[in-house]
């Protein structure tokens, strides 16, 4: 299965394409980015990985991430969808994971909680009514927006050996 093509006012959600890369690789080396997501740049080695990952991820499991593009010039704005990721997370996550990043210029616009309330309502279409999300204590933000998505009941967890904070949505 391939990432179907999702759109909302502003973007369009599209599946990953290897010429994503050079986007995607400036978006994950910048702080404003990394800093509350793991707190170091990815290397474009790691990034690769990960487009990849977000290709595959639709094959193995039916869902997974997808590139989020400006609608009007088909920029590459972000990376935002659902993981199968198998972290090494204490607590152990059991549900889809969902995650939202954007680049700089498109944060604070209100494009993460478009994108996934698209997202979010393909994946009820499919029967996935359960997911989870991690968030760094710290980030404000994407915490608000985790809680107007309906995310709450957030637990402490550890990844990394960093503080997280892991929050459920659905029935469980």
């Amino acid at each position: 299965m391939n990432a179907p093509t999702l759109t909302t006012e502003r973007l369009t959600l599209r599946g990953h394409h290897p010429d994503d890369l050079d986007a995607l690789a400036a978006m994950w080396a910048d702080p404003a980015v990394y800093g509350m997501i793991g707190g170091k740049p990815r290397p474009r080695e790691e990034v690769w990985i990960r487009l990849l990952r977000s290709v595959g991820q639709w094959s193995v499991f039916g869902y997974g991430a997808w590139a989020v593009c400006d609608r009007a010039s088909g920029q590459v704005m972000g990376d935002i969808g659902l993981l199968e990721s198998r972290r090494a997370i204490l607590p152990e996550l059991t549900v889809p994971e969902v995650g939202w990043t954007l680049v700089p210029a498109a944060q604070g616009k209100g494009y993460a909680g478009e994108a996934m309330r698209a997202v979010l309502g393909w994946a009820e279409a499919q029967g996935i009514a359960r997911t989870c999300c991690i968030i760094d204590p710290g980030n404000g933000a994407s915490i608000r927006l985790a809680e107007k998505l309906g995310y709450g009941a957030s637990v402490e967890g550890v990844y990394h050996d960093r503080r997280i904070l892991i929050f459920h949505r659905g029935e469980t």
